[in-house]
């Protein structure tokens, strides 16, 4: 088993740090609050929350195929049964709690959990269709038709690019066998991206969450898997790459996504990427940064469910000047204890039961593939 990387757990947790405070600056504000002492370009650039979902593409795309090659050797032998059953394994079991709790309240017509966000009005049944769409990978595209329509179905758009990408990625490499053809069909990607874009620069859904807007930074995370699986930097070349890029990273941040549509999600892509290399020259140690990356899954599946709570507990204008940092403290507490509480009794018991009874089930096949059609059963 490969140890964890604590440097890129830490860029994961800046990662998710991003999409929490957006989340919450999208329903409370950050303004009429001591923060309002910050520079106002300093202030919006807790609006550019995307550019983070954008990182954590970059790194899925380099770990799926790091590991995949550290456990088969090659892409062209990725074995797709076991590709499959592990991903089911480690994203199932909490995706499941979390739509669960979701379809529940909505159900009964709990604020932020019904199907009513964006103006809609849309029944229950409409679940069915919703709950499909996250399950099949299609979640994103049922946006780019029906708007925002569920408060808190609506950030789940991102998974369905990712799983999609656990999909294709070992069919591709199997058909393609060849290390060049599959960089050319990254590369294909990378140049799709933008010009995907650039084509849906009006519509934030469009040139946000559509696969061909993202898969350009998974792309470019499968290149660095393949860049560093033969060369990583020395020590002190590794640090410098990991505070230049992340300088860079915050450049980028603070410009923000307007007037940048086209190009700003490949530059945090390139600079992500460019972290990750450095990354690579040692592991780092761990903290409360690299703890929230390590949980960024169940902090990304559970934050929203939090949020909706406190909206339905206390809405935007009942929060005093006094009381907005708090709230926002009290946000990031309950959804780290939410993360814990689900990693520790859900997450990672059933991640490891179900690769155990995989791993049985595939030593059994194998043993019995062996025995001669006279042996003894």
């Amino acid at each position: 088993m490969q140890a964890r990387n604590h440097h890129i757990d830490a860029l994961r947790g800046v990662a998710i740090l991003c999409v929490l405070l957006l989340h919450f600056a999208l329903a409370y504000g950050l303004k009429n609050s001591p923060l309002e002492i910050l520079p106002s370009w300093l202030l919006r650039a807790a609006y550019q929350g995307n550019y983070g979902v954008t990182m954590f593409f970059v790194i899925s795309g380099y770990l799926i195929t790091s590991t995949s090659l550290h456990r088969w050797g090659d892409l062209a032998r990725i074995d797709l049964a076991a590709f499959y059953l592990y991903r089911i394994a480690r994203l199932l079991p909490s995706l499941l709690l979390a739509l669960s709790i979701i379809v529940l309240l909505g159900v009964l017509d709990v604020p932020f959990f019904a199907n009513s966000d964006g103006g809609k009005d849309l029944p229950a049944s409409y679940f069915i269709i919703a709950i499909a769409s996250v399950l099949t990978f299609w979640h994103n595209v049922l946006m780019q038709s029906a708007g925002y329509f569920n408060y808190c179905l609506n950030v789940y758009w991102s998974l369905s690019v990712e799983e999609m990408f656990y999909l294709l990625l070992p069919l591709s490499c199997r058909i393609l066998r060849r290390r060049h053809w599959i960089m050319l069909l990254c590369g294909a990607a990378i140049v799709a991206g933008p010009a995907y874009r650039s084509l849906h620069a009006d519509n934030e859904i469009d040139f946000m969450y559509g696969y061909l807007a993202c898969f350009d930074a998974i792309a470019i995370g499968c290149l660095t898997a393949l860049l560093t699986q033969h060369w990583q930097p020395g020590p002190r070349v590794g640090q410098l790459l990991r505070w230049a890029a992340g300088l860079v990273v915050a450049a980028l941040y603070v410009r923000g996504i307007g007037g940048h549509e086209v190009f700003g999600f490949s530059a945090i892509a390139l600079a992500s990427a460019a972290f990750i290399v450095g990354a690579t020259a040692g592991q780092g140690h761990p903290g409360p940064l690299q703890w929230l990356g390590r949980h960024s899954y169940e902090l990304y599946l559970f934050h929203i469910i939090v949020l909706a709570t406190m909206r339905n507990l206390v809405d935007k204008a009942g929060l005093g000047y006094a009381e907005r940092l708090p709230w926002l403290a009290l946000f990031l507490a309950a959804t780290a204890l939410a993360a814990a509480v689900v990693a520790r009794w859900v997450s990672e018991p059933a991640n490891t039961t179900l690769r155990r009874r995989f791993r049985g089930a595939a030593t059994a096949a194998s043993a019995s593939a062996g025995r001669s059609p006279g042996a003894a059963p």
